[in-house]
């Protein structure tokens, strides 16, 4: 069986040719169409292959395989915005229940204040540069996404410290992508948004992996 450290190899690799097709297209699209759904199949074999003492798996491979979607649906070359804002919302659902039982809820609770607050600081300023009606789903993506974060802090006594660091990486990656997409153009947006989008769902998957070893 392939040691971990073979499998983040893999995954890595795979995350810095999706990353460089983006990078040089149009030249490049055909990498990056390639290896940005290999990256996320590659995490979800990873997550497949844990020992799941304590019930993360479904839920996390859930999540991966709606991530796996969105990742389709945002790279395509048409307007899939709002598939793919359905389809990570879906994800960010099943973490949330994957991350149910195992979270303490003051933790959740005062995780989810903090990220309310930063959240509400980012769409005051985002918001007016989101089409009408759009409005109503990206807020509501914002509540969910700040949520799956918040549980993933108040769980990380049994899925590792990781398991915060993804939650939190994975609103500073859509954070990323919304700025990009609705104020301003970033330099370089695919090596900012991908490479913390792929570390926030490594941690995630191997959060079931640090659940086995102390298990």
């Amino acid at each position: 069986m392939l040691r971990d450290r073979q499998w983040r190899g893999w995954i890595a690799a795979s995350a810095v040719l999706a990353i460089a097709g983006a990078l040089s297209a149009p030249a490049g699209l055909g990498l990056h169409y390639v290896f940005k759904p290999v990256t996320t199949l590659l995490l979800i074999a990873f997550a497949w292959r844990s020992e799941d003492p304590h019930g993360l798996r479904p839920g996390v491979i859930t999540g991966l395989l709606f991530s796996l979607v969105g990742d389709v649906a945002l790279m395509l070359p048409i307007d899939a915005f709002v598939v793919g804002l359905g389809a990570f919302l879906l994800a960010h659902l099943a973490y949330i229940a994957a991350f149910f039982r195992q979270a303490r809820p003051r933790s959740v609770v005062i995780a989810w204040l903090g990220y309310g607050l930063l959240a509400a600081g980012v769409l005051s300023l985002l918001l007016p540069q989101v089409p009408g009606p759009m409005q109503g789903a990206v807020i509501g993506y914002v509540v969910v996404l700040t949520g799956m974060a918040a549980f993933a802090f108040g769980a990380r006594q049994r899925g590792g410290a990781g398991l915060a660091v993804g939650g939190a990486l994975f609103v500073l990656s859509d954070g990323l992508l919304a700025w990009d997409r609705f104020a301003s153009p970033l330099p370089l947006a695919p090596l900012w948004v991908l490479s913390t989008y792929w570390a926030a769902q490594g941690c995630i998957a191997r959060s079931i992996a640090a659940e086995a070893r102390r298990g």
